[in-house]
């Protein structure tokens, strides 16, 4: 455990912090975007510049892209749509869930319950 005699002082620590102010504001300044004149090194693939893609190129990626939304949209289309027709009798279940569901939110959003 540490003394009271052994931890600094804030005042050392301030001129000490005030000394090394100079080092801190190099190391900070060196991860800025270079100038216009200075060769780039390593970069983070999100601070690179973008590529120029050909028109060939960009338009098979619209083809690809316009392929996947449309099998997307089949997809949502057939799940909607079933090819077996639902029984009668789960029809008349969830019609009647429904129109109780309905009344009982019509109660609950009404003063019916307090008189």
């Amino acid at each position: 455990m540490s003394t009271p005699e052994d931890q600094p002082t804030p005042e050392d620590a301030l001129v000490r912090a005030r000394a090394a102010r100079e080092q801190m504001a190099a190391a900070l300044d060196e991860d800025q975007d270079p100038e216009a004149g200075e060769p780039e090194g390593w970069q983070p693939i999100w601070k690179r510049p973008r590529k120029s893609k050909f028109k060939d190129d960009k338009k098979k990626e619209l083809r690809e892209q316009r392929r996947r939304l449309q099998d997307a949209a089949k997809r949502r289309i057939a799940a909607g749509n079933p090819r077996r027709p639902r029984s009668r009798q789960s029809r008349i279940g969830n019609a009647a869930a429904r129109r109780d569901a309905r009344a009982l939110s019509r109660v609950r959003r009404s003063n019916a319950w307090l008189w």
